[in-house]
């Protein structure tokens, strides 16, 4: 798969009327067509009948129904309780928003051919891990016409492009903006980062077995030191005159800035309290004793840091001569073989892979979040190193991942920049978003007639 094929950031329009059209979808409830609604009580009434106009365009009890049941289930599945009343009310409104936005989609000239739907009916299909054909007959046998459902997809696409073109023109980010939002997220690291310490040492040793006798004057030793220190002697001095570590005190028996968690715990307490230049008690270990003096204390500087999964493929593309359940069985089949050892990842890729990446063995190399469409990164974000998926759909065809390596990097500046501007955005698009609505709402004249039943 090559990179350009895997934008950073794919059109939001895109990914948008795939995720709405899913959710429109009755793929996963039963009792969800329409024909369910001939069970209902008696008071319903049977002859349909407008309950609101929008700018001359009708909203029936019907379509108010049909919404509402299905916000109903919605709110069930995610552990919500909506009572009828609510769902209704919350129905009628998006009803009259929804009406209010397409036609303003139609006055604005926004189109969506016949190309742009057979996509997005490819998404809703990819999504589902269902062939078109699959998807279908899913339709027909929960009693959902095509045409209706390729409707609502038209529907949602317009929207989509609409929302795109009148909310996104409302947002603006200035680069004052994303340097606040880099250094509020670099100061909130910054205060649980770890602390350095870089301690200077001088050990006076005491050898095994020694008698009580022989160790007093290596204590008294130490403790002379350590007043000399104290009173303003070079400690790196002391250190190559006195100090019995390895390399003899000849770096000053620094030990270099690291970790608190990289000293001994003895060290840690017995120089906490103590400034930048202190010089710590005479400390009593199983080597002997010891003098130390603090020569800096910082936080670890803070760094953005970001997970980054490295993954290999093996991409069927759909065409004439490949459908996609024939691309599925295939894959299928050869994830049998690698798994069980008949088979090595690599050398399939380089014979099967119809991908850039087929000559590194469907390497892909290091990815940052964002750089694969959606659904390959779902998937791939799944799982652990080693794992191989099952087949998965996307709009590019079908592909065999498995996940080789993860690591948390650094961020470059481009990734930090591109990570503020997109936060901004997505904060900023929720409330311009409203803004809009509410201002299309207004222009919109809306006329509430009977009450809904």
């Amino acid at each position: 798969m090559n990179k350009h094929l895997f934008p950073v950031r794919a059109l939001w329009a895109a990914c948008a009327s795939v995720c709405l059209a899913s959710a429109w979808l009755p793929l996963n409830v039963s009792a969800q067509t329409p024909a369910s609604a001939s069970s209902r009580p008696a008071t319903t009434r049977s002859v349909d009948f407008i309950v609101a106009v929008v700018n001359s365009e009708p909203i029936t009890n019907k379509e108010v129904q049909t919404l509402a049941s299905r916000l109903e289930r919605e709110a069930q599945s995610q552990g919500r309780s909506v009572t009828a009343p609510e769902a209704k009310q919350m129905a009628l409104e998006q009803l009259i928003n929804d009406k209010a936005q397409l036609q303003q989609a139609r006055e604005a000239g926004i189109v969506v051919d016949e190309a742009a739907l057979d996509q997005a009916e490819a998404g809703v299909a990819s999504n589902n891990q269902l062939t078109r054909e699959d998807l279908r007959q899913r339709l027909q046998q929960d009693g959902v016409a095509l045409s209706s459902f390729r409707e609502q997809l038209r529907n949602q696409l317009l929207l989509t492009r609409l929302r795109e073109r009148e909310v996104e023109a409302r947002i603006r980010i200035s680069d004052i903006e994303v340097e606040q939002f880099l250094q509020e997220q670099l100061k909130a690291q910054a205060a649980s980062a770890p602390v350095e310490l870089n301690l200077a040492m001088i050990l006076i040793a005491v050898p095994e077995n020694s008698t009580e006798d022989q160790i007093k004057p290596l204590e008294a030793l130490a403790r002379d030191v350590a007043r000399r220190a104290r009173a303003g002697e070079n400690f790196a001095d002391l250190a190559k005159t006195f100090s019995q570590t390895a390399d003899r005190g000849v770096n000053g028996g620094v030990m270099g800035l690291r970790p608190l968690d990289r000293y001994p715990e003895l060290f840690v307490q017995a120089v906490a309290a103590l400034p930048v230049g202190g010089v710590s008690e005479v400390l009593r270990s199983g080597a002997g004793f010891h003098v130390l003096k603090v020569l800096d204390r910082q936080q670890a500087a803070a760094t953005l840091m970001v997970t980054q999964t490295r993954a290999r493929h093996i991409l069927l593309r759909l065409s004439p001569q490949l459908t996609q359940a024939q691309a599925l069985s295939q894959l299928s089949a050869l994830r049998q073989d690698i798994v069980s050892g008949k088979t090595d990842f690599a050398d399939a890729a380089k014979r099967l892979s119809q991908d850039g990446s087929a000559p590194q063995g469907g390497d892909l190399g290091w990815a940052s979040p964002g750089m694969f469409v959606p659904e390959f990164e779902q998937t791939m974000n799944r799982l652990r190193p080693g794992q191989l998926a099952e087949p998965l759909v996307s709009r590019f065809g079908v592909h065999l991942i498995e996940v080789t390596d993860r690591r948390d990097a650094p961020m470059s500046d481009a990734e930090q920049r591109a990570l503020a501007r997109n936060a901004l955005r997505d904060k900023k698009f929720d409330e311009a978003y409203l803004v809009w609505v509410e201002d299309l709402r207004g222009r919109a004249y809306v006329e509430l007639r009977e009450p809904v039943q």
